[in-house]
C-alpha cells in the first residue's frame, strides 16, 4: 500500500515538473522587451543600442505605437522599400498586435537611402508629408555619421507629431512650447497696460481744445502720379539635397496587404 502510495506521489510530481516550464514560459516571453533597434549595419556601440531601446520603449508606449530603426549593409537584392515591407511582414511588427502600430526608419548603407513608414496608427499620424519633414530633419545627421541623434530625433518627433491631430502642420508656431509661453506673457503684459492705462482717469483735454474749427481749413492738396511698372521672374525650382520632394518614396502595400506611408531620400 505504502509502495503504490509512493509511486503515486511521484508520478504526481513528475507530471508538475513537467507542467511547470510550459506555464513559466509564457509568463517569461509576455514579460521580456520587445526589440526595437535591428542594427545590422553595425552603425551603433552596445550603449547607445541599449539608450535608444529605452527611448523607444518609453515614447512607443505612450503613443501606444512601436518605433523600431534598422541599418542594413546588404538588402538582399531588393530595394529598400520591399525590403522594409518584408521585414515588417516576417517579424510581424506592432505595438498592439502583430502587424499592428509600426513607425520604421530603414537605413541601407549600400546606397545611401533612407526610408521611413507608418503602419496602421502611426500611418495616420505619420502621413507621407510628416515623414517628408521628418526626413528632412535626421538627414544632416546622418550625412555627418551621427546615427544614434539621427535616430534619436526619429523617435522624439514621430512620438511629438503623433500628439497633434492629423491634417495640421505639426511645425506650426502655435504647436511650440515657447511661443505659446511668449505668447501668454505678452499677452499678461498687454492686459497689464491697459488696466495701469485706465487707471489715471480719462482725460478731458485734446488738440481740438486749442483749435478754431471756423478758421482751421485745408490750403492746399496735390495728388501726382508717376508710374506703374511691372516686372517678372522666373520661378526657381524646389530641388531638394535630401532626396526629393515632399512625396519622394510615398507609401504602398506589404506581400501581406498591410499598407503604409512613406518618404524617401538619400544621405
Amino acid at each position: 500500500m505504502r509502495n503504490k502510495l509512493y509511486l503515486s506521489m511521484m508520478f504526481s510530481l513528475l507530471v508538475i515538473l513537467l507542467l511547470i516550464p510550459s506555464v513559466v514560459n509564457p509568463v517569461l516571453a509576455a514579460n521580456e522587451p520587445k526589440q526595437h533597434i535591428y542594427d545590422y549595419a553595425n552603425l551603433l556601440d552596445q550603449d547607445e543600442i541599449e539608450n535608444l531601446e529605452a527611448l523607444a520603449h518609453k515614447y512607443g508606449k505612450k503613443r501606444e505605437t512601436d518605433f523600431i530603426i534598422l541599418t542594413t549593409n546588404d538588402t538582399e537584392g531588393k530595394d529598400i522599400i520591399p525590403y522594409m515591407q518584408d521585414f515588417y511582414d516576417d517579424n510581424a511588427l506592432g505595438y498592439d498586435k502583430p502587424h499592428g502600430n509600426t513607425a520604421i526608419l530603414t537605413i541601407d548603407m549600400d546606397t545611401r537611402d533612407v526610408y521611413l513608414a507608418g503602419f496602421y496608427k502611426a500611418k495616420e499620424y505619420l502621413d507621407n508629408d510628416r515623414l517628408y519633414l521628418i526626413r528632412e530633419k535626421i538627414t544632416p545627421n546622418l550625412s555627418k555619421g551621427n546615427y544614434e541623434q539621427a535616430f534619436q530625433t526619429f523617435i522624439k518627433t514621430s512620438y511629438k507629431y503623433m500628439g497633434i491631430r492629423p491634417g495640421v502642420d505639426p511645425d506650426n508656431l502655435l504647436f511650440n512650447i515657447w511661443f505659446q509661453l511668449i505668447a501668454s506673457l505678452a499677452l499678461a503684459g498687454l492686459i497689464v497696460s491697459v488696466m495701469v492705462y485706465n487707471s489715471g482717469g480719462k482725460r478731458t483735454i485734446s488738440e481740438k481744445t486749442y483749435r478754431d474749427s471756423n478758421s482751421s481749413k485745408v490750403l492746399q492738396r496735390r495728388d501726382t502720379y508717376i508710374r506703374t511698372s511691372t516686372s517678372k521672374r522666373k520661378k526657381p525650382s524646389n530641388n531638394s539635397s535630401s532626396g526629393g520632394g515632399r512625396s519622394s518614396g510615398g507609401g504602398g502595400v506589404t506581400r501581406g496587404g498591410h499598407s503604409h506611408s512613406g518618404s524617401r531620400g538619400k544621405f
